[in-house]
């Protein structure tokens, strides 16, 4: 089987490395991109260049914005008092997508985890702290992942704000819409049961 150039598979090797594509997809996706260069590869490779070259975090809250502020921190519509907390930002434009909450985010660049050697001084945790100081807020929705490390974190985080006058919230967990009791795990089903409300 005859291979591609040595540029070409050079970028094979690059669009492979990418999260979710392995190199078959990378194959097909560099192909498709050569194929249609003027209608997909010369804009693609246009926007790429301008977010490589205006891409930055977010001073406030450490989301991806092409400002040094992003749009969600300087809404005034977004000054609610509430902030939920999130590991990353993935996390955070998922919380977006959802399009039900209208407060501020902060993300913490990953969760306590001791067999990762991630401590407190990784995290984002002072900031926060400061933020809800500074800011006046009134509630801190902890929106971390039902793991151990999350929940360390989320602890964590509880403690480090119980000096201040602030609710702190975690979303709620358990049986999802539309979910058969079948086919959940245990952990699901306990924490559906701990989370449970009147009807």
């Amino acid at each position: 089987m005859e291979r591609a150039p040595n540029e070409i598979e050079a970028l094979i090797a690059q669009i492979a490395r990418l999260p979710g594509l392995g190199p078959r997809s990378a194959r097909r996706l560099v192909l498709h991109l050569i194929q249609r260069r003027d209608q997909s590869l010369r804009p693609l490779l246009a926007a790429l260049d301008r977010v490589a070259q205006s891409a930055q975090t977010c001073s406030a809250c450490g989301n991806i914005s092409t400002l040094p502020v992003c749009e969600i921190c300087t809404a005034p519509k977004r000054a609610t008092g509430e902030i939920c907390v999130v590991e990353d930002v993935a996390d955070l434009w998922a919380m977006e997508r959802g399009g039900v909450f209208v407060g501020r985010y902060h993300v913490l660049g990953g969760t306590l985890s001791a067999l990762d050697a991630v401590g407190p001084e990784e995290l984002r945790i002072p900031e926060l702290v400061a933020r809800v100081q500074a800011e006046g807020a009134r509630e801190v929705i902890l929106a971390l992942a039902a793991t151990v490390d999350g929940q360390t974190t989320a602890h964590y985080i509880a403690d480090a704000l119980a000096g201040l006058d602030v609710q702190v919230t975690a979303l709620a967990q358990g049986v999802p819409m539309g979910g058969e009791l079948d086919y959940l795990d245990d952990g699901t089903i306990g924490a559906a049961l701990r989370a449970r409300k009147a009807v």
